[in-house]
């Protein structure tokens, strides 16, 4: 005897199924998502800044040699750092989010790409 599907058709049932685990997987990387974070480093390794994905800054860490660069060239530093960190932590946000699509569907959508 062949059970019988919650809607009665084996081909619904079979596409709710993989709708489920499709919202599962959004739901997966979306937690995923909000651990994502990014690192860089500025002026030899002085300074090093942690970020979210969406750029917020989690640490910074500056080495005591670096506060003999001055004031300026430590803010260039730290933003230097920061920036690198963003798009660190941008480019795993963005794995993760391809992750979620059929493979291959991004190729060619790069904005230097034709």
């Amino acid at each position: 005897m062949v059970p019988l599907s919650p809607t009665g058709d084996r081909e619904t049932d079979r596409m709710i199924a993989e709708l489920q685990e499709q919202v599962n997987r959004a739901e997966e990387i979306g937690r995923q998502l909000g651990e994502v974070r990014g690192r860089g480093e500025a002026a030899g390794g002085q300074v090093t800044v942690e970020t979210l994905s969406t750029g917020a800054l989690v640490s910074l860490r500056i080495d005591p040699r670096a506060l003999r660069l001055g004031s300026e060239a430590l803010t260039e530093a730290i933003m230097e750092a920061a920036g690198h960190a963003a798009r660190a932590a941008a480019e795993a946000a963005n794995r993760l989010m391809a992750s979620l699509l059929p493979p291959g569907s991004l190729e060619g959508t790069g904005p230097f790409e034709r």
